[in-house]
């Protein structure tokens, strides 16, 4: 970014403004005296008379409504992926995943920051998904599933789940193992047949139509900030 406008957005001064501190010797570029013309870049540390000058980036969070057939991957080489059914500028890369055989909520983002910390496992964010089973539900199901399931050589950590209907229930998980739910189901018998993601912390799917996506709400952001102690960076 040219200079001048970087100190405009960072709302110290018009172009033609800067362009005249410039020219007074009053902005420094990591130390050195800035001259006009001169470019910052990502990490540089630019001060008008002493003081650090700050340009947000433009970070955009995005909920989705992923359709089952939908990989997740952005790898344009891939039929049927996120990017191509997004379609979103500037590029966003999805938080996560959902198997293709799945639907429902991802989150998408060209901040890679906060992907890092939604993803770390130590962090233990919740995520809600309503899954229907081919055969009835027993009460010895429902026990053996909250309690933890033995799959890819470990124990799942307890978990809260509810039927809501003779094939249907809720199940709520603080960690991501792959196909963690079906591997789960498998162990006492059952076959997934629907799955589907309706809550990732904060965001909820809601009435998102399927393929469609939404930026998230300015209340939405505060609080996934807040409950990942996150700040985005500044330029």
């Amino acid at each position: 970014m040219r200079l001048n406008k970087f100190i405009s957005e960072a709302g110290r001064a018009s172009r033609r403004g800067a362009d005249k501190l410039i020219e007074e010797g009053r902005v420094m570029i990591n130390g050195k005296k800035a001259k006009i013309g001169s470019q910052v870049n990502p990490g540089d540390d630019v001060r008008v008379d002493g003081n650090q000058l700050y340009v947000a980036r433009n970070n955009v969070y995005i909920a989705l409504h992923k359709p089952v057939g939908i990989t997740s991957t952005t790898e344009k080489g891939v039929k049927g992926n996120l990017a191509d059914l997004v379609n979103h500028t500037p590029r966003v890369f999805n938080v996560g995943r959902l198997d293709k055989d799945s639907e429902g909520l991802i989150l998408m983002t060209n901040d890679g920051d906060i992907v890092n910390e939604i993803l770390r496992s130590e962090g233990r964010h919740e995520k809600e998904y309503i899954v229907s089973v081919d055969r009835p539900i027993t009460p010895e199901f429902i026990k053996g599933m909250s309690e933890g399931v033995r799959i890819l050589g470990t124990k799942t950590l307890p978990c809260e789940i509810e039927q809501l209907s003779k094939y249907d229930f809720k199940i709520i998980l603080t960690q991501g193992l792959n196909r963690q739910i079906r591997r789960m189901c498998e162990v006492f018998g059952y076959e997934v047949y629907r799955l589907q993601r309706i809550r990732i912390m904060n965001i909820e799917l809601g009435n998102l139509p399927m393929g469609q996506w939404r930026y998230l709400s300015k209340k939405e952001k505060d609080r996934l900030f807040r409950d990942l102690d996150y700040e985005a960076r500044e330029w």
